[in-house]
């Protein structure tokens, strides 16, 4: 028993030290190092701030950001999430310019950067963070007019670069100049994924300048209200003078509406209707479902579409769907289906043997006449048959979907 009194914290290696350490909070850490020399050298450990996350902590000021990036933060850091002061009463600056390079500096491996109610004015653009972003996602953020623009930042050398280009032989050493820029070079965002949620001042403007981002493939609008449909149309992969225009390495797009009521609803997905070349996932949501189905059609390398938390009636998914012959997967999301009305209207073949294989699938039902009676006017069965022969190479998903009953 005397062995057992006697044991303490100091008899565990540090590796089982460290995992017990990395269920504490970014603050319980910090104060954790207090206790002693060994325990601060085990919070400093790298593996202990690959993923920081800071929205819990309400009381974060500029202050703080530079004592956490001078003592803990290192090149272990990956994923950063940040909550601002832009509903905090004391209000004032939380992310400097000089805070953000000295953090490209120090973790040259953060790949995702989440900021929640910050204010990004006093920001040039977004040039200032981290090159070796592949993840940014803005929540409830304010954005500067020319935040996604980007800028080429004049050296000392350029400007006799520039009037040299007035000749062909300038114009040719200023051409090797920009190709000997790799991804460092300021022109060169390296962002793969950008996810707006419920950012009010995001506008056509801001995203007519993610058409100069080269590397982003996914773009997740979510809340936008001032993204109109000739916002997108403009933005949208199409062919042109000088090759592909627009977002032209776009691969995933999303937009949807479900916030705020009081707002003018743009109706953003008409813009689908002119086509986009190379998007082959869609993803529509809320008020954004109805008009973005109805130029789904025109999006012919479209391969996955996604619809989320809106209504729907087997009708409209069958008619939007005939001319998507290329469809690989159709996933619904919280979706309420209305009440079958009447069996569509299916063109192709397929008629008489639906009905046989309608009723050999009713048939083990028969027997049971509690669940027979909701399934008369249950779309989802009769959707599967009709997307079945409109898609037959197309795999359904139903995720947390229902029906809904209407009073009579």
């Amino acid at each position: 028993m005397d062995q057992f009194k006697a044991c303490n914290l100091d008899y565990f290696p540090e590796n089982i030290l460290i995992d017990v350490l990395s269920y504490l909070s970014v603050r319980e850490l910090v104060r954790a190092g207090r206790v002693c020399k060994r325990w601060r050298r085990l919070v400093k450990d790298q593996r202990l701030w690959r993923v920081v996350d800071l929205t819990a902590w309400k009381g974060v000021t500029s202050r703080i950001l530079w004592v956490l990036l001078r003592q803990y933060l290192g090149c272990g850091l990956r994923c950063l999430r940040l909550r601002g002061l832009l509903l905090s009463a004391r209000g004032g600056t939380f992310l400097s310019e000089s805070w953000l390079k000295a953090l490209s500096t120090k973790c040259p491996r953060l790949s995702k950067l989440y900021l929640l109610h910050a204010d990004l004015r006093s920001l040039p653009n977004c040039q200032i963070l981290p090159p070796s972003l592949q993840v940014l996602e803005l929540r409830a953020c304010e954005l500067p007019r020319n935040f996604f623009s980007q800028s080429l930042s004049a050296s000392p050398a350029q400007p006799q670069e520039g009037a040299e280009a007035t000749s062909s032989v300038g114009a040719q050493q200023q051409g090797r100049n920009r190709k000997r820029k790799g991804p460092d070079c300021p022109a060169g965002i390296a962002i793969e994924r950008l996810v707006l949620n419920n950012v009010p001042s995001f506008t056509d403007q801001h995203l007519q300048s993610l058409t100069s981002w080269e590397g982003l493939r996914r773009l997740e609008l979510r809340d936008t209200f001032r993204v109109t449909a000739n916002g997108v149309r403009s933005c949208a992969a199409k062919d042109g003078l000088c090759g592909v225009e627009g977002l032209s390495g776009l691969k995933f797009l999303e937009i949807g509406i479900i916030g705020r009521q009081g707002y003018q609803l743009q109706m953003a997905s008409l813009g689908l209707g002119a086509g986009w070349l190379g998007l082959e996932e869609l993803s529509l949501g809320g008020k954004e479902v109805g008009p973005g189905l109805l130029c789904a059609s025109r999006l012919k390398d479209l391969k996955r579409l996604c619809l989320w938390a809106c209504t729907l009636s087997e009708l409209q998914i069958v008619r939007s769907c005939r001319m998507l012959r290329g469809l690989r997967q159709l996933e619904f999301l919280d979706v309420t289906f209305q009440p079958r009305q009447s069996p569509p209207v299916v063109e192709g073949e397929g008629g008489e043997e639906e009905e046989q294989d309608g009723e050999e699938a009713a048939a083990p039902d028969s027997s049971n006449d509690e669940n027979r009676t909701p399934d008369i006017n249950d779309p989802i069965p009769s959707l599967r048959r009709s997307l079945a022969v409109l898609l037959p190479s197309c795999t359904l998903v139903f995720t947390n979907c229902s029906v809904q009953i209407n009073a009579e």
